[in-house]
């Protein structure tokens, strides 16, 4: 029973924790996404934590870890230094409750 109890507690939060494995590249032209980090949360498109281990990767909600190398990551990211020339606006926020999309649209870019 113990056992069965702790398989179902490791199998529940392995499934709400969930981020993406995030790179930041060097050149535009390596990135997946051109993203552009706004000063005000209510200008960005994605709304992004940045969580502390690995092990907490999974779907698509602005929770990001950023990876040491290229192909650990599940994106590529390059920070641009024009809103217009990003394909998303982000804002870092402080608490992982506060992550998530603000403009679904843009959503896929990070699937």
């Amino acid at each position: 029973m113990k056992l069965l109890i702790s398989l179902f507690l490791v199998l529940f939060f392995g499934l709400t924790c969930s981020a993406q494995k995030i790179f930041s590249v060097q050149y535009a032209n390596q990135a997946d996404v051109k993203v552009f980090v706004v000063d005000y949360e209510n200008q960005a498109d994605l709304k992004v934590y940045k969580v502390k281990y690995a092990n907490q990767v999974g779907k698509n909600n602005g929770k990001w870890f950023f990876t040491e190398y290229a192909n650990q990551a599940d994106k590529k990211i390059y920070y641009v230094d024009y809103q217009n020339q990003a394909d998303l606006k982000i804002y870092f926020v402080d608490y992982e409750n506060q992550a998530g999309w603000r403009d679904k649209s843009k959503q896929h870019l990070m699937y």
